[in-house]
């Protein structure tokens, strides 16, 4: 996904073109589900669907399109990610018996879900200095997304757990149910097959 093509669709959009706008959302499905996995988190899991989640972002976007000011895919996708820490918050406090809005665990969640992407986006891919190389890369979290979703569950399992949540590889292996040597083989396999899809070599 280019920057350009966001960048036009998102124009459009705002025009009133409604294929535009569900293509444009389309762009971010698998960065949202991986964010909504992340901050599901282990407690949850099983009790949470993210793509329920994700789906329910997806129609409060749709249908409050009108209140999104920003000018460029960056600033949309800080919208949606708003948005999905709203959705995330009710879905916690469904689980934890709490029914009264939480603005402080709303803006935990969108703080969590901001770091998530930046990791996400700093994981694999060198770090450049200039502001402008900066801009201009601002959104990798999202083609990372796209490209872990491409990965074999191994290789994206431990690549998510390595790098998103922190895990050393013991860790990894233990929560994977795997050996130690196993993990770090299927991690470097994983990690080869991203740099390649980003034109980084071997």
């Amino acid at each position: 996904m280019s920057t350009i093509s966001s960048d036009r669709l998102l124009h459009d959009a705002r025009g009133g073109d409604a294929v535009a706008l569900g293509r444009l959302l389309e762009q971010y499905q698998r960065y949202l589900m991986l964010l909504a996995g992340l901050q599901i988190g282990q407690h949850l899991r099983g009790k949470v669907d993210p793509a329920d989640v994700v789906q329910e972002t997806f129609l409060e976007a749709h249908r409050n399109f009108g209140r999104f000011a920003g000018e460029n895919e960056a600033q949309f996708v800080g919208w949606l990610r708003q948005i999905l820490a709203a959705n995330l918050a009710n879905v916690q406090r469904r689980y934890l018996g709490t029914h009264a809005r939480d603005v402080r665990l709303e803006r935990q969640i969108a703080d969590s879900l901001d770091r998530s992407s930046m990791m996400l986006e700093g994981a694999l891919v060198a770090q450049q200095s200039s502001p402008s190389q900066q801009a201009a890369r601002r959104e990798q979290a999202v083609l990372l997304a796209d490209a872990l979703a491409e990965l074999p569950p191994d290789y994206r399992e431990v690549i998510i757990l390595r790098h998103l949540e922190g895990l050393t590889f013991p860790q990894a292996a233990e929560r994977m149910g795997r050996s130690v040597d196993s993990v770090e083989k299927l991690w470097l396999r994983g990690v080869t097959r991203l740099r390649r899809a980003f034109g980084e070599g071997a």
